[in-house]
């Protein structure tokens, strides 16, 4: 049986999504808020059905959705159709905040669906054969890559230059490179509208000494859309506003002689590639992955280091600052955590991929520290402490042995464990550890104390300077010594009311056993 898809959203590109879902014969279903749109594709599509929301559409079993509304309209729907247990894709950017992206990413994983973004790009079959050339060493080692995306308009009132175009350059670059950047510097100017960069240049400098740069410009006198990559061996370039549109290998470069730079100049070949449209491309692919297959293109770790770069690149051209990780000793190239190199880590740790570990800090031996943790100075783990992915531990914090911090945990400053309930100078007790357990999502406030043996529940809050001395219910709000609960906490990080609600985010819950739990809708 034929998969069926429902598209959100039937503006300037939802149309094409609709049009190319239907010749490849998916198409089922169609989103649109205006009446008159809906009535045009309903005459244009009469054997599809039409809604005026997605709550309604959610009820029909669609085997996907797409996704493409304006962007800040996009975490919403997807969250709703992530709840509901639906593959999707959306269009990019995947949300207008990274903490959204997070969110979203980690909603897939606890309802086992899967997300893809709009990448477009990565599915034209000229990137598809660089990635491919690259990967089987035509161009020796990964040493430099460029992209200049430059036309006249469209110019856009909402957003920059640098949000309107990048994306495509940024989700390329990590496609090929795999890496997060340790350096990110963006310049640009704002001309036609004050604040609203129309030109921005972006230098991205990764680990293993590789160096890209986007030039993106909206007011420039020709339409220019540029890719070369430099190897050891050799270059490649693709100029998609050629009428060609070839993909060329050059043998250039420069070797070193008996201690001397002389250029090499070889050959120019056409690398011929695959005629395909990149959308339906897309499209095919998101539909494969319909039945719960791993995603491994545009998927949703791609979609939130691609806003992550962008929110970063967004702060250096506004600041005029440069956000830079500094490359330390513990940084390598088969490494993907960035540590200073003030930071010891003892043999047989293991740290996840874009984790950073800041100055004067110590993992001690046997320990596991997650995906995108920020280890603040000063901070001493272990040993064999376990700690998940995108936890943030603030300066002078010790985690010992027995302690386990679940995905999401935020420690404040100066906050203190302990793991021997009755400690002697002159008795070793070791022996005696308690274990402590802090669960997905919790916050322990600055100066706070966790005395060894407890669990604190899922977002649970710790107030800044509570002494806790024993288990802490999901979502409790804890204050004061001996530490008590004093109310209710959103997932959000907002005070919850009487009636368990959120006024922040308009999440309610109900109590159960272990605290609370959220209502669903």
């Amino acid at each position: 049986m034929s998969k069926r898809i429902c598209v959100v959203g039937a503006g300037r590109w939802g149309k094409n999504h609709i049009r190319t879902l239907n010749e490849l014969g998916y198409l089922a279903g169609i989103v649109e808020a205006s009446p008159d749109t809906r009535a045009e594709f309903q005459e244009k599509y009469p054997d599809i059905q039409i809604f005026a929301s997605v709550r309604d559409a959610i009820k029909e079993e669609f085997d996907g959705f797409t996704v493409a509304t304006p962007a800040e309209t996009h975490f919403e729907i997807a969250k709703f159709i992530i709840e509901h247990k639906r593959h999707l894709l959306v269009e990019k950017p995947i949300t207008t905040r990274l903490a959204d992206a997070q969110q979203l990413k980690r909603l897939t994983e606890e309802n086992g669906v899967n997300l893809m973004t709009g990448h477009l790009l990565l599915f034209h079959p000229a990137i598809r054969k660089i990635k491919e050339l690259i990967d089987g060493g035509k161009i020796g080692k990964f040493e430099y890559i460029y992209s200049n995306r430059l036309n006249l308009g469209t110019v856009r009132t909402e957003e920059n230059i640098l949000w309107s175009f990048a994306p495509h350059d940024i989700s390329i670059f990590q496609y090929f490179i795999g890496r997060f950047p340790i350096e990110i510097v963006s310049r640009g100017g704002a001309f036609l509208q004050p604040h609203i960069h129309d030109s921005s240049m972006t230098v991205l400098i990764y680990p293993n000494n590789i160096v890209g740069h986007i030039f993106v410009n909206w007011l420039h006198p020709f339409k220019e859309h540029r890719l070369v990559v430099v190897g050891s061996k050799g270059m490649l370039s693709y100029e998609d506003s050629s009428e060609d549109k070839s993909l060329r290998f050059y043998e250039k470069g420069i070797d070193w002689i008996q201690g001397e730079p002389i250029k090499r100049d070889g050959p120019t070949e056409v690398i011929p590639f695959d005629a395909a449209m990149p959308l339906t491309e897309e499209l095919k692919y998101f539909v494969s992955h319909t039945d719960g297959g791993p995603v491994e293109i545009a998927n949703a770790q791609n979609a939130v280091e691609v806003l992550e770069i962008l929110e970063r690149a967004t702060e250096s051209l506004l600041s005029g600052g440069s956000q830079r990780t500094e490359v330390g000793s513990q940084t390598t190239e088969d490494q993907g955590f960035f540590a200073h190199h003030s930071v010891e880590i003892d043999e047989g740790c293991e740290i996840g991929d874009h984790t950073k570990i800041w100055h004067f800090s110590h993992i001690l031996s046997g320990s596991r520290i997650g995906e995108r943790c920020n280890i603040g100075q000063n901070v001493v783990i272990g040993p064999e402490v376990t700690i998940g992915n995108q936890c943030k531990i603030q300066n002078n914090v010790s985690v010992y042995k027995g302690v386990t911090l679940e995905d999401g945990v935020f420690c404040g400053p100066s906050m203190v464990f302990t793991n021997v309930y009755n400690p002697r100078a002159e008795i070793r007790k070791m022996d005696q550890v308690r274990p402590t357990l802090v669960k997905h999502g919790a916050t322990l406030g600055a100066n706070c104390t966790i005395v060894c043996g407890t669990t604190i529940g899922r977002y649970a809050f710790i107030g800044a300077g509570a002494v806790v001395t024993h288990n802490v219910p999901d979502h409790a709000l804890m204050l004061g010594n001996p530490a008590t609960r004093a109310g209710w906490m959103c997932q959000c990080g907002e005070r919850l009311t009487d009636n368990l609600e959120c006024l922040a985010c308009g999440k309610s819950y109900t109590k159960e056993e272990e605290g609370l739990k959220e209502t669903k809708t």
